[in-house]
């Protein structure tokens, strides 16, 4: 099966815009903005069966579905602190096939009625927030991020910000205090980030693998994307191995592969 979220496998170039647009990118965001009203593109990420891929396995179209519309301004916050022993998946999106991820940031800030988003990343990743900078620049260039997109009324900026290296805060509270300059350490809760997030406004937090998922969702359909996988867990996963095994890498598997499977089939050693 062709790579879904590790496209640049497949697509020499792909981090590239043009390569991008080429191979149909910043059509599903298109599509959102231009023929979709903000809740049907919840609902569709809702219908796929999308979870978080940060670790807790939240459905991602529930968690942005508890955003309140009486309290504005709303944030989205792409979560790219990947400071857990051994784990690279992120990373690799972002370095080799950042706009698929970038596009699903912006679909995401789109039906959470959100104008601007943040990227937090690890304090150590600042050659690859140097990279989504011109990544980013070069999707207003292209007048993919701005202001009235696709002729609508919509608006969006995306900007980075790098954290202090510290581990905790890949923790979603933690994060958000971090990017309003505190320390970072987390919130006691409630209340909640979907209501109070972000410089205390409405706030959904996704992971880098999560959101990269969404563009596919909007493109091909919420059944597309439930049929793969499991009934519990629809999709795609990165597994990031490492260690005493022959072949260390990212390998992208339908949810429901066995470790075995991973292990001995893919010749990764034992």
């Amino acid at each position: 099966m062709a790579h879904l979220l590790l496209r640049h496998r497949d697509i020499p170039g792909i981090g590239k815009i043009d390569i991008y647009k080429k191979s149909g990118g910043f059509e599903a965001f298109k599509k959102a903005v231009t023929s979709m009203k903000p809740q049907e593109v919840t609902d569709a990420v809702k219908a796929s069966g999308l979870r978080g891929r940060g670790g807790a396995g939240f459905p991602t179209g529930v968690k942005w579905g508890f955003i309140p519309g009486n309290i504005w301004p709303h944030y989205v916050v792409a979560n790219a602190d990947e400071s857990e022993p051994g784990t690279f998946k992120d990373r690799e999106i972002m370095e080799s096939n950042p706009f698929q991820f970038l596009e699903g940031v912006a679909i995401a800030a789109y039906a959470v009625g959100a104008n601007a988003a943040y990227v937090y990343l690890r304090g150590e990743f600042w050659t690859v927030a140097a990279l989504l900078d011109e990544k980013i620049a070069d999707m207003e260039k292209a007048g993919f991020l701005g202001d009235k997109l696709f002729g609508s009324d919509y608006s969006l900026r995306i900007y980075t910000h790098l954290g202090a290296g510290a581990y905790i805060c890949g923790e979603e509270t933690a994060l958000l205090e971090s990017i309003e300059g505190k320390r970072g350490q987390p919130r006691i809760l409630p209340p909640f980030q979907a209501v109070y997030g972000l410089y205390g406004k409405p706030t959904v937090v996704n992971n880098v693998e999560t959101l990269a998922n969404v563009p596919l969702i909007v493109e091909k359909g919420a059944e597309w994307y439930r049929s793969l996988g499991t009934a519990d867990s629809a999709g795609v996963k990165i597994f990031s191995l490492s260690g005493h095994v022959n072949k260390p890498g990212n390998y992208e598997l339908p949810f429901g592969t066995t470790y075995r499977e991973l292990l001995i089939c893919h010749d990764l050693g034992r």
